[in-house]
């Protein structure tokens, strides 16, 4: 298994749209960055922000989800309780290869605030937006800031096409548009 470079992810995004819109350079003016790197794609994150609450007494239950445990935001800012969290999802669509894997990472200007970026790994095959986890582990409410850089995307090549890729087992988040909740 090996990481790709930006080369190799400049090429795949031109030749098969794995990553759209796609930014060939790393943005940092003014801005937490994204874009292109050496070996990765740093994601932005939308304005659409599903932010938790306790307003309504909710328990999290993966298996029995209930909506009213957040609060719906288009913005360009997303302010996260001490000790919460927020989901979102990826400006950018991506459309994995069947010999790919991907890992994702928070970016460190976040993590240095003490905001933790979490995403599970992309899946062969897998595409659609990426709902991401923001989880504020500070006593203090912490901004999320839309359209700018939230996480970087690593590119595995894995040593042969897997038997089966997520697209043809039909995962349930397959092509998923939005932020998207836990199913079963």
């Amino acid at each position: 298994m090996s990481v790709l470079s930006d080369k190799w992810i400049k090429k795949m995004a031109k030749e098969e749209k794995i990553i759209f819109p796609f930014v060939s350079k790393q943005v940092r003016k003014g801005k937490i960055s994204f874009g292109l790197s050496s070996y990765g794609y740093d994601a932005r994150v939308s304005n659409e922000f599903k932010i938790f609450t306790n307003v309504n007494s909710t328990t999290v239950d993966p298996k029995k989800f209930k909506m009213d445990g957040f609060v719906t935001k288009k913005s360009k800012v997303c302010i996260i309780p001490p000790n919460s969290f927020a989901l979102a999802r990826t400006v950018e669509y991506f459309k994995i290869p069947e010999n790919v894997m991907v890992i994702c990472l928070g970016k460190s200007t976040y993590a240095r605030c003490g905001i933790i970026v979490n995403v599970t790994p992309l899946e062969p095959g897998w595409e659609g937006y990426v709902t991401l986890e923001f989880s504020n582990t500070t006593p203090l409410p912490a901004k999320i800031y839309a359209n700018e850089g939230a996480a970087q995307f690593i590119f595995l090549r894995g040593n042969e096409k897997p038997e089966i890729s997520y697209s043809k087992r039909k995962g349930k988040y397959m092509k998923q548009k939005g932020v998207t909740l836990p199913k079963i």
